[in-house]
């Protein structure tokens, strides 16, 4: 058992200090990539943590019970087994332990896939509606819905579509149009509503973990940065910033699980665009990234070699 907690210890020193020090980290935008990056190891890291210790948990105590000599040596090398010889208040303690966490992630388990269906069906619903209702503009690789506020926004369906309502082309320039366009295709061409969607459905589950809900807030918002960065890189960041103040006012209306170029930061993402990094503040900042990335992921190495010598065994 002594693996199975320390994964669950392990977690939770992620849950508990990782969100100040990657916001720290991160905040700037400096290099957005890697602050993606950085806080789905942490996700990942700490959720799979839980997630393992209790699959070791129901393991071993289904050992106690009846179990090969293979899955023993298994238990073995991972683990302090049960003692069979532990009094009888110590067993009904372990077992209830076993059995809280082994209940908690199946129904964790159970909400997230529910949640995950239905966010991804109203997602294609709302693809599938814009493809009815709305104009069809080649030249522009997007449909134009007809409404009375400025909007371009991106929603991952089949096929993806990026929206474009009357009044954004009303309001947009030509320069400024292309590049929210090219916000909205790069958004599309890195598949950041499916992180998106991951990092808010993650959150919805477990709202009172900081880990998931701040981290849901940073991933977005340093999506729309990376974004960012791919148009003014085509584009130039001038008329990138003149879209995004153009679009602003309108941001509100906007479905939530569509990605809309003037619905997160702006104010921040503004900042970037008349004000980038320096070279020498990417390479910092992403140095930094890349230890905490390092180091989040050396807390699974026990646990990999572990599974990796039981693979042999039953190999």
């Amino acid at each position: 058992m002594n693996v199975a907690l320390c994964l669950l210890v392990y977690g939770g020193v992620v849950a508990l200090f990782g969100p100040s020090v990657l916001q720290r980290l991160t905040h700037s935008g400096a290099a957005p990539r890697l602050g993606v990056v950085a806080w789905l190891v942490a996700i990942v890291g700490a959720l799979g943590s839980w997630l393992l210790a209790a699959g070791m948990l129901f393991v071993e105590f289904a050992t106690y019970w009846h179990a090969d000599v293979a899955v023993r040596v298994c238990v073995d090398a991972l683990s302090i087994p049960m003692n069979e010889a532990a009094s009888p208040t110590l067993r009904a303690v372990s077992f209830a332990m076993a059995a809280v966490v082994i209940t908690g992630t199946g129904v964790v388990l159970w909400r997230a896939v529910r949640i995950l269906l239905r966010m991804r069906r109203r997602t294609l619903e709302h693809a599938r509606a814009v493809l009815l209702v709305g104009r069809s503009r080649p030249d522009l690789g997007a449909v134009v819905l007809d409404s009375p506020q400025p909007q371009a926004y991106c929603v991952a369906g089949r096929p993806d579509v990026i929206v474009v309502t009357s009044a954004a082309l009303d309001a947009l320039a030509p320069d400024q149009l292309t590049a929210v366009l090219a916000h909205e295709r790069a958004h599309l061409r890195g598949r950041h509503a499916a992180l998106t969607a991951f990092a808010r459905g993650l959150a919805t589950i477990l709202p009172r973990v900081r880990l998931l809900t701040v981290g849901a807030e940073e991933i977005n918002r340093l999506l729309e940065m990376c974004a960012d960065d791919e148009a003014a890189r085509r584009h130039g960041a001038e008329p990138l910033l003149g879209g995004l103040i153009a679009l602003v006012g309108a941001a509100t209306a906007t479905p939530a699980h569509a990605m809309n170029a003037a619905a997160t930061a702006v104010v921040a993402r503004a900042e970037r665009l008349v004000s980038p990094a320096s070279g020498i503040r990417r390479a910092t900042n992403g140095t930094a990234l890349l230890g905490v990335i390092t180091a989040t992921m050396m807390g699974m190495l026990e646990v990999a070699a572990g599974l990796l010598i039981c693979s042999w065994i039953f190999g």
